[in-house]
């Protein structure tokens, strides 16, 4: 049986497997690369395992191999190890997080700039962000076209000169970047967001000079008192 090809959100470009992710350049509009996976396993009993530690308790291979699973969950600590070792090969830092809770933003803030606000992620230098969603509700994205910097808003950029100097100048964007707003953003009026999915492995492009493709927006999925951990890596 002959499978639907994906429809990719604008922006973003599907990749038959590990080798394209690393290698597909972040250009013409493309900024995101997603490598579709469907992982076997069960990444809620390593999730209940891990329960109950710090808001982001970070993971190490010996952790995980010590927790008393049943075969699916000793699959699922074996593809998370794999992983790390595939980023980690290619000189890259990655992180497995067990998330219990996000920090967030007192409600009045001008803007909030927790993760669960639409974001770009921001480098210094050359660097893309790699995500992945084992288990919980998944990241979410938005099309270069459905995004609008808070800092580009007349009302929001007033407040924030008020709150400054009040004068728009160099200052003022460098009062902008020591506080993140310059990274934060907001849905446009009908933009429908996409979902990173579970086990897919991405590679986004982030807010570094030169740059050739604007940053990914993306935001951590909002979360409920007694919601179960996340499982995300993250580099």
């Amino acid at each position: 049986m002959t499978h639907a090809p994906l429809v990719a959100p604008v922006g973003v470009k599907y990749v038959d497997n590990f080798a394209e992710l690393l290698a597909t350049p972040l250009k013409d509009g493309v900024n995101a690369l997603c490598w579709p996976r469907v992982l076997n396993g069960d990444y809620a009993a390593v999730a209940k395992g891990l329960a109950g530690g710090e808001a982001i308790d970070t993971l190490d291979e010996a952790r995980l191999l010590a927790l008393d699973l049943s075969p699916d969950g000793r699959i699922a600590v074996q593809q998370l190890i794999s992983d790390l070792k595939l980023l980690r090969d290619q000189a890259l830092e990655p992180a497995l997080n067990c998330i219990n809770g996000y920090p967030r933003d007192e409600a009045d803030s001008l803007i909030a700039t927790d993760v669960f606000s639409f974001h770009a992620d921001s480098a210094p230098f050359a660097a893309d962000t790699w995500l992945c969603t084992y288990f919980g509700p998944p990241s979410e994205g938005l099309s270069p076209c459905d995004a609008v910097r808070r800092v580009d808003q007349a009302d929001t950029r007033a407040a924030l000169l008020k709150q400054s100097n009040g004068t728009d100048g160099e200052q003022f964007r460098e009062f902008l970047k020591e506080n993140c707003y310059d990274l934060h953003y907001l849905a446009k009026t009908g933009a429908q967001p996409y979902s990173f999915g579970l086990g897919n492995l991405w590679r986004i492009a982030t807010d570094y000079p030169g740059n050739l493709v604007p940053p990914c927006v993306h935001r951590a999925p909002s979360t409920r008192p007694g919601d179960p951990p996340r499982l995300l890596l993250i580099s």
